[in-house]
């Protein structure tokens, strides 16, 4: 063989060298440390619940008169709606949160605070803040009271109040107020500092080996530990939470994303996503595996998928609980931006935060009236939210109206985002 005849194999095996080397470099996740996450035979949890479930409805039956029952029985049907994604088993919880409010003439403030609770699981935040103030008028368990409005104000982007309330429960040796100074640091854009509270609150949680305060600790670093770009970390993160409790199925779903969005493995991530399914059944599970296929190229399976994602809810009375996902998916045609619209200005009276407003903004957008757009980006979103997505729609909207010298600025910081955004939004944030 003459030598230039050996120039195109040598490119070819050093391009296939690189391009392993590169997988290799992606490659975070092994099989081998969740497979046995991914059908588990049987659920503590869940067991548990339902047989302190009997238990008391059959110790409240025979006496009708001892309410405190009900908020027992309560309890026990949040476990099972957090293990299950069954909305019903929401609604039992709020049913039985009343009658025992009522019983009590929302007297009790543990279980007025409680009903808050579940008022915010189901993004009725007005409701639940009208709780947390009647929970402290009555004055007990203040500060309780006080990390509930802390919450609730957030979600309502009262943001004012909600740091009040923070101050007022400073205490750097308390779990509960660590993981929300983590909370705000995270809101103002300062991701490291965020990070920072919950390692301390981790270590809280590991010292006084509390099962359920690790769950939740190791879980929400793996959140962080992702949108700062710390995949390794995020993963080893989600398996410790698995480790303690290998039903807990958000963090399969972030592993799910980390082969998704990171090592690009669309077939593992939608076996994954698959195996959850079977016992924690949810409607953002379908827009998982509608984003997986459009990124596949497949627009039929992304179509299915989308449907089966409307179908459920149609099926099942989830409120306000997807309004976002709702506007994104409506916003992103011509003929459905109406609709889009429609329902952002729900979004903004049911929670005028920033990312409220970003929707709004979004829709006017992608329904040609880019000077509205404009104008309610500037007024309510631009240095009040950090969200990568926001970012994302920020950018075209000025784009739309030609300020493009404040899109370079973002683009930049979006390249460093991709993973949080997802493989799909690559190409659009790369044509800014």
């Amino acid at each position: 063989m003459k030598p230039y005849k050996l120039i195109p194999v040598l490119v070819f095996t050093i391009l296939f060298i690189f391009a392993c080397d590169t997988k290799k470099q992606n490659q975070i996740t092994n099989t081998s440390d969740y497979n046995k996450y991914l059908n588990v035979d049987g659920n503590e949890s869940l067991d548990f619940a339902n047989k302190e479930i009997d238990f008391w409805q059959k110790k409240y039956d025979a006496a009708p008169n001892q309410k405190s029952y009900l908020g027992i029985i309560a309890s026990k049907y949040a476990t099972l709606f957090e293990y299950t994604g069954d909305i019903k088993n929401l609604y039992k919880t709020e049913d039985l949160l009343v009658q025992s409010n009522e019983a009590n003439k929302y007297s009790k403030v543990s279980t007025i605070r409680s009903l808050g609770r579940n008022y915010i699981a189901q993004h009725r935040f007005k409701e639940a803040l009208v709780l947390a103030n009647k929970a402290l008028a009555i004055g007990e368990g203040r500060k309780e009271t006080q990390k509930l409005l802390f919450d609730v104000q957030m979600e309502l982007g009262n943001f004012a109040e909600a740091e009040s309330n923070l101050n007022a429960l400073k205490d750097m040796n308390d779990y509960d107020y660590l993981i929300r100074l983590a909370k705000w640091n995270d809101h103002k854009g300062d991701l490291k500092t965020a990070i920072t509270f919950m390692e301390k609150a981790r270590d809280i949680a590991e010292k006084e080996d509390n099962k359920t305060l690790k769950i939740w600790s190791y879980s929400n670093l793996g959140d962080f530990y992702g949108h700062a770009g710390r995949i390794q970390d995020s993963y080893d993160s989600y398996l410790k939470t698995l480790a303690i409790d290998p039903n807990y199925s958000y963090a399969l779903k972030g592993i799910a994303w980390i082969v998704f969005s990171h090592e690009r493995n669309t077939k593992e991530a939608k076996r994954i996503v698959e195996a959850i399914e079977i016992t924690h059944n949810t409607p953002d599970f379908y827009l998982l595996k509608s984003q997986i296929a459009q990124f596949e190229g497949d627009d039929a399976a992304a179509l299915e998928d989308r449907n089966a994602y409307f179908a459920m809810l149609e099926k099942n009375n989830y409120g306000a609980m997807y309004n976002k996902y709702n506007t994104l998916i409506y916003a992103d045609a011509k003929e459905t931006a109406p609709k889009a619209l429609e329902i952002a200005k729900i979004e903004v009276d049911h929670r005028p935060t920033p990312d409220s407003y970003d929707l709004l903004a979004w829709s006017y957008l992608n329904m040609g009236q880019k000077d509205k757009a404009l104008e309610i980006a500037k007024k309510y979103v631009v240095g009040k939210s950090f969200e990568p997505k926001v970012q994302y729609h920020l950018a075209m909207i000025y784009k739309s109206n030609n300020e493009n010298q404040k899109v370079a600025p973002i683009k930049e910081e979006l390249l460093s985002s991709m993973y949080e955004l997802g493989p799909n939004l690559e190409k659009k944030v790369n044509k800014l």
